[in-house]
């Protein structure tokens, strides 16, 4: 969990700008949910990993001494949606869209990119189980990175049936199942060496793990690894399906922003246990884990609401955004890092009603105004502008308030002129596009 500096600030409002934009785009609507959820609603959505890094909050007052949790920080922005959308349906729409950007918490171990505190930047489509609804959750994926500057990345796609199909043709028991997603999660992360030992130690026979693995391992050169998995999993209709789903996917993508960078991978198989049909991740080549993900979980509004509405949805973790783009000065130099536009200084201070009147102008005429508090001399005034990297110095003596006007420094010309007071914003502003 950390502090986050005005300049950090600047990069973080930057990114989420972008993404908000784009989702507002898509007919996504805002949503908001507290920090803090019933334990029950977390408990028993995420599997056995995610319920270890639930962050629980203890009972208080007289029964505090139980040592018991009735309440959790909240681990992820789908869950907390789930209980909304059945607690409000009346009040939602049939078909609802909704987009979410804010903290979540797990009790994870920090990491390059992780966080125990971080953002997630969520949309999700509820009430449609057609295949265009992942379609434009990609297309809107795609968007977001391409505007933010990324262009080497690849959208994974996989689905949750077609890995049980797989796991069953390989000979996995039903009861072992969720032990080897799990495992297989891994497999960008640990390797198929790795990913081999985990299988072995839940349990998985050599026979099961050598299928598995094969299935999994994607030649670098295979031009379409869904007909090879396909062909894995013969006549079993559930995989056929799911394989008929996935074209349907790939397809609808291919008439939008997101035609090339969505990709069939096997191996992808995403821990969590809510989803239930297609699933979604986003990579870049030099970040070890992923930018975001998702995928559809027509059950999980039903565990709420005893009744299941369709539901899909992808996430964009910000930190991990942030951390490729500070690495790939991927920010634009026009981005603010200054705290105003223009500093106001005043000789002493008689003349600090004047800089008020001023400041006032020119924050009308648009421009980000600090006025300096102390009358200092002017060249500490100046000195501690340019130090703060403010392009523009308005200085107000006394032979200026008398005649309704104020001088404009400009700090990196090191020129100055002398302007009618409600005539200086558009003379700064004009400065400033000159800048760049």
């Amino acid at each position: 969990m950390r502090d986050f500096l005005p300049d950090d600030v600047r990069r973080r409002e930057y990114v989420i700008g972008i993404i908000k934009r784009v989702y507002e785009r898509y007919g996504f609507e805002p949503l908001e949910t507290p920090a803090v959820e019933n334990i029950e609603t977390l408990l028993g959505k995420y599997g056995e990993e995610g319920n270890q890094l639930i962050f629980k909050i203890l009972k208080r007052g007289e029964h505090e001494g139980t040592g018991q949790a009735d309440l959790a920080l909240r681990y992820d922005l789908t869950v907390p949606l789930a209980r909304v959308v059945a607690q409000y349906q009346s009040k939602l729409p049939r078909m609802f869209k909704r987009y979410q950007i804010q903290p979540v918490w797990r009790a994870d171990r920090p990491a390059r990119g992780r966080f125990r505190e971080f953002y997630q930047c969520d949309v999700d489509s509820l009430g449609s189980t057609s295949a265009a609804v992942e379609a434009e959750l990609c297309a809107a994926m795609s968007d977001a990175l391409m505007e933010l500057g990324f262009n080497d990345f690849v959208i994974r796609i996989n689905h949750r049936e077609l890995l049980t199909a797989i796991l069953t043709r390989a000979g996995v028991a039903a009861h072992q199942q969720n032990d080897a997603l799990i495992a297989l999660d891994k497999l960008d992360k640990v390797g198929p060496q790795g990913v081999d030992g985990e299988l072995a130690n839940r349990g998985i026979e050599e026979q099961a793990r050598n299928a598995l693995l094969q299935v999994f391992l994607r030649d670098a050169n295979e031009a379409d690894g869904l007909t090879r998995v396909a062909a894995f999993v013969g006549g079993d209709e559930t995989g056929q399906r799911a394989v008929a789903n996935l074209q349907a996917i790939v397809g609808l993508t291919a008439q939008t922003n997101a035609a090339g960078k969505v990709r069939f991978d096997p191996s992808l198989a995403r821990g969590l246990s809510y989803y239930t049909g297609a699933i979604m991740e986003i990579n870049v080549a030099d970040l070890a884990g992923s930018l975001g993900g998702g995928g559809r979980y027509d059950n999980l509004v039903g565990m709420f609401l005893g009744q299941d509405i369709p539901a899909c949805g992808f996430s964009l973790g910000l930190e991990r955004i942030l951390v490729v783009m500070n690495e790939r000065n991927m920010f634009p130099p026009t981005l603010a890092t200054t705290p105003a536009d223009v500093m106001i200084a005043t000789f002493d201070a008689s003349g600090a009603g004047a800089a008020m009147g001023v400041a006032a102008t020119l924050r009308q005429a648009g421009l980000r105004v600090l006025v300096f508090p102390d009358a200092e001399k002017i060249g500490k005034q100046i000195k501690y502008a340019d130090s703060r990297g403010i392009p523009f110095v308005a200085l107000l003596g006394e032979d200026e308030i008398k005649a309704g006007t104020v001088t404009v420094k400009n700090l990196s010309a090191q020129t100055q002129a002398t302007y009618d007071q409600s005539a200086a914003g558009a003379a700064i502003l004009e400065g400033l596009k000159r800048r760049g």
